[in-house]
């Protein structure tokens, strides 16, 4: 298969053409009004993402990419500049779920176990986020301080866990105690395999809220993968001193 680049497109009021007739390509006109995006036919020069769902549409779809369109073709993943994933929708929070056109049952499958997880107040959580954002520039003028302090919150268990139900209404309770609840130090991860499966969940929890990762030149990059991208990685030797940095480090051994 090959790989995806995930990306969020805002189509609101944008023309989007939709080909073809019957249930698939009327599910596709409804994702796209869903989204605010203007259904639109192939006279339309002004649209740049189209959705094919007709029969042999090989020369179609050939005709539309030469015209620099990127093309979603109805069940021929080879023939598709992107596929539609299956989408959890907690608005203002949309989780999407995609296989890369490999099975659009395994993504509904998964979206639909974690619609029993999400609670329906999610998005309101992001909503009292968003509003708080000055609040939280406030307490933490530091940016790097204030990322700490909202990864704390959001974390398992903490004040502001997305899984609880009622978190969006202790966002003003959390501004207003100012307890970051951060986490500063070092932390030793012995890695066991090149299989990020066999982290422990204290591992992976740590090395997902690092700021700063150092690491053995041979740690695998699939290892690598499951730290943050924005995080500051270190390569050293055996033997070099671990460098000291403020906030939270994650060193990578065997």
């Amino acid at each position: 298969m090959i790989a995806s680049l995930p990306l969020f497109h805002r189509i609101t009021g944008q023309p989007v053409m939709v080909l073809g007739e019957g249930d698939a390509a009327d599910a596709k006109r409804r994702l796209v009004e869903r989204a605010g995006g203007i259904v639109v036919g192939i006279d339309n020069p002004n649209a740049l993402l189209a959705f094919v769902a007709v029969p042999n549409p090989e020369a179609m779809a050939a005709q539309l990419k030469a015209s620099g369109m990127l093309v979603n073709v109805v069940d021929r993943p080879e023939l598709c500049d992107f596929t539609t994933p299956s989408i959890l929708d907690r608005n203002p929070v949309l989780i999407a779920i995609g296989t890369g056109g490999a099975s659009a049952g395994l993504a509904k499958a998964l979206r639909m176990r974690l619609e029993m997880l999400l609670p329906q107040s999610l998005g309101k959580l992001a909503l009292a986020l968003s509003q708080a954002r000055n609040a939280m520039r406030l307490n933490w003028p530091n940016a790097d301080k204030r990322r700490r302090a909202l990864d704390a919150a959001l974390n398992q268990g903490g004040i502001l866990d997305p899984l609880i139900e009622d978190s969006a209404f202790r966002v003003a309770n959390w501004l207003g105690s100012k307890d970051d609840g951060i986490s500063t130090g070092n932390y030793e991860i012995r890695i066991r395999s090149a299989d990020p499966d066999d982290l422990t969940l204290r591992d992976a929890r740590f090395l997902g809220l690092a700021d700063v990762v150092v690491h053995d030149a041979f740690i695998t990059p699939e290892i690598l993968s499951r730290a943050r991208a924005d995080a500051r990685r270190i390569v050293i030797g055996k033997g070099d001193p671990v460098p000291e940095e403020e906030g939270l480090v994650v060193i990578l051994r065997r």
